[in-house]
């Protein structure tokens, strides 16, 4: 390949963050997902329920949602992964789940005001998020193949930053132009367009059509520049086989100390910023009561953030390698949540304040470029460790061990914030058993070698 094929190259697979981005910026955490729990607690108030159990309610069903979506992509990752790198392609399934993303995304349109549709809706969401997930699996695993392991990490954090780039575009577009607050007005003073009603929320629901036809056209570079180096297929196309390899990569892991480590260590402090990022929104929503503007507002100053600081870490990660890069990002999520979790609209970091203060409404903003940018920077770095540990043979294979390793516990985060909610009763302490995923992943890092394994491994055999 040459030097201009594979700049390309490069340039392609960095649009995919571009182009899915939004789906995380827009639906999962500053716009859709704080008008459901809105739409959620409001049905609920109108049930019967007082508004602290009503909000429960609310974030309980979303967290439970985003549960059981977690523990289907856990299970289904390795082997798909698998499957992928025993033919040797991975273009196919991009292209299958880009399809499924793009009809996820357009069904969120279905949540309307009156929460008739929720069962539908969240079936979208579903879908959205399973063709989000799937796709970023094998796109990751063709990044061992972008250059040396040396330029792994400056790659990485430049494809984040140009995604939080595009899920800042995207937010302001929503923003200015289609996201509605309770006056029936935009950012901009006006109305949504296209005869977008505001009384059924339809330019706050536009979210969903929007993200997917964002997708639709940016991921028009990479498929046009991205292509697969040609290999011998690896083994036959079967799911027993494709188990088989996930089976043998599994027994090896008590031998890979290091890599062992990673996973576990990732699979918390992972968890924990997945958590951070879906119920960031929620949070601004159920307990400072901000608008959909507002909410948006506080995504553009973090995804903002986000972009800086992941084009940063990835220098930092190709001067000094991942492992500090990561240790630094977790501990300053860590402090950011505890943060958050004690203030509110009586109180900052645990003092009181005074009634209509706008402290409380400063700290979340702080907070949330904090958590943008550590955010960033901890996926991208984590993203190339992985790389150093992956058997440049199978390395689909590789990320969808990752990608169950940040799955696997997807339910915990969730679960954790669903049981703190259910059992102090507050939205904002719901939140504290998180602090505890963070801190465990640091301990579990001790164990992590820092340029990986990208020189010591050797392929374990290949199951029939």
């Amino acid at each position: 390949m040459t030097d201009t094929a594979l700049r390309r190259r490069v340039r392609g697979w960095m649009m995919f963050d571009f182009a899915s981005q939004p789906f995380y910026t827009l639906c999962l955490t500053f716009v859709f997902g704080p008008y459901l729990a809105g739409v959620l607690a409001e049905a609920y108030r109108a049930d019967g329920l007082d508004p602290a159990a009503a909000n429960a309610a609310a974030q309980s069903l979303w967290s439970g949602t985003q549960t059981w979506i977690g523990v289907a992509i856990a299970l289904s990752a390795p082997v798909m992964g698998a499957l992928a790198d025993r033919a040797a392609r991975r273009m196919p399934w991009i292209w299958a789940f880009s399809v499924l993303y793009v009809v996820g995304t357009a069904g969120l349109w279905l949540m309307v005001p009156d929460a008739s549709q929720t069962t539908l809706a969240l079936i979208a969401f579903a879908l959205a998020m399973v063709g989000a997930e799937m796709t970023t699996l094998y796109t990751n695993a063709m990044l061992p193949s972008l250059g040396p392991p040396g330029e792994v990490g400056r790659i990485s954090g430049s494809g984040y930053a140009l995604g939080y780039a595009g899920g800042v575009a995207a937010l302001f577009i929503m923003l200015l132009v289609f996201a509605e607050n309770e006056a029936g007005v935009t950012l901009l003073g006006n109305p949504p367009p296209f005869g977008l009603d505001p009384e059924a929320r339809e330019g706050t629901r536009f979210v969903g059509p929007f993200t997917a036809l964002w997708f639709a056209v940016f991921m028009i570079p990479f498929f046009l520049w991205v292509r697969e180096p040609r290999a011998p297929a690896l083994g036959r196309l079967s799911l027993r086989g494709a188990v088989g390899d996930v089976v043998t990569l599994v027994r090896a892991l008590p031998g890979r100390p290091s890599l062992t480590a990673f996973l576990l260590g990732s699979m918390l402090y992972r968890d924990g910023l997945v958590a951070l990022y879906a119920f960031g929104g929620v949070y601004a929503r159920l307990v400072l009561d901000w608008s959909t503007v507002q909410i948006g507002i506080f995504g553009i100053v973090a995804a903002i953030t986000a972009a800086i600081a992941s084009w940063v870490g990835g220098r930092l990660d190709r001067r000094f390698g991942p492992k500090p890069v990561i240790v630094g990002a977790v501990l300053s999520l860590t402090g950011a949540l505890l943060a958050i979790c004690f203030t509110d609209r009586t109180m900052v970091l645990g003092l009181p304040v005074a009634e209509g203060s706008g402290a409380p409404d400063m700290l979340l903003y702080v907070t949330g470029a904090v958590i943008g940018g550590a955010g960033g920077v901890v996926q991208a770095a984590s993203r190339t460790m992985m790389a150093l540990h992956a058997n440049p043979a199978r390395p689909t294979e590789a990320f969808g061990l990752y990608a169950l390793s940040g799955k696997a516990t997807a339910f915990l985060a969730p679960a954790m914030i669903w049981i703190g909610t259910e059992v102090t009763g507050s939205a904002r302490l719901g939140y504290l058993p998180v602090a505890g995923l963070f801190i465990a992943g640091l301990v579990l890092l001790a164990w992590v070698r820092p340029k990986g394994e990208s020189d010591t491994w050797s392929a374990p055999p290949s199951s029939a």
